[in-house]
């Protein structure tokens, strides 16, 4: 049985937190679909209120604290990434986006991500399509069509007026354990050949 890495991303602030309560049930649901497909998955769950000190002194240093280090290296190696933000002033929130920005901006090139959102009130769900979904399309990563979005009534409701929240979810998460599984999800892109500088002013494009 194949494993496959997933990174479970949180940018919530409160205890509990709605964003985490979101990111856990599209962990959940991706991790019970793909084992229906016959693979595992190794799912570690990062709070980025834990390091949020640590993120900010990466800003200030160049330098990634230990746990920061740590939280770095495991989105590099992941297959995957669950990334969900609470919302503030309309897009995704401060502490969520200066993460995204001391990673090496390839480390997400080619990598499945499902992209969730909390919010107060409804009117902000339109921050998946034009805040998250272009921050991961610039990083060139391989994003869900489906995104899931949860406000006040998804919780403890079984039927919001739409569709309830563990529909959303189960699709979304069902697209990204797809996307898991699509041939090459694994492999890192093949790094550029750089030639001497006397072959490039030869005009010698490389061994023949």
């Amino acid at each position: 049985m194949e494993t496959r890495r997933i990174t479970v991303i949180s940018a919530g602030l409160g205890v509990p937190s709605s964003s985490r309560l979101l990111a856990d049930q599209l962990a959940a649901s991706t991790e019970r679909q793909l084992a229906a497909a016959g693979h595992a998955a190794d799912i570690e769950v990062v709070e980025l209120r834990d390091i949020a000190v640590d993120i900010a002194n990466n800003f200030v240093t160049g330098y990634a604290a230990p746990r920061l280090a740590e939280v770095i290296a495991g989105v590099e190696a992941s297959d995957g990434i669950i990334a969900v933000s609470p919302v503030f002033s309309a897009s995704y929130s401060g502490l969520f986006k200066s993460f995204i920005d001391v990673l090496d901006p390839k480390s997400l090139e080619g990598k499945a991500v499902l992209v969730g959102a909390t919010a107060g009130t409804d009117r902000h769900q339109m921050v998946l399509d034009f805040a998250m979904r272009p921050l991961f399309t610039y990083l060139r990563a391989r994003i869900t069509p489906t995104a899931v979005f949860a406000g006040p009534q998804d919780w403890g409701n079984n039927d919001d007026g739409g569709s309830p929240l563990s529909v959303r979810v189960d699709r979304a998460a069902g697209e990204f354990a797809r996307l898991l599984q699509e041939p090459g999800t694994r492999q890192k892109p093949a790094a550029l050949e750089s030639l001497p500088f006397e072959q490039l002013l030869a005009g010698i494009s490389g061994p023949r």
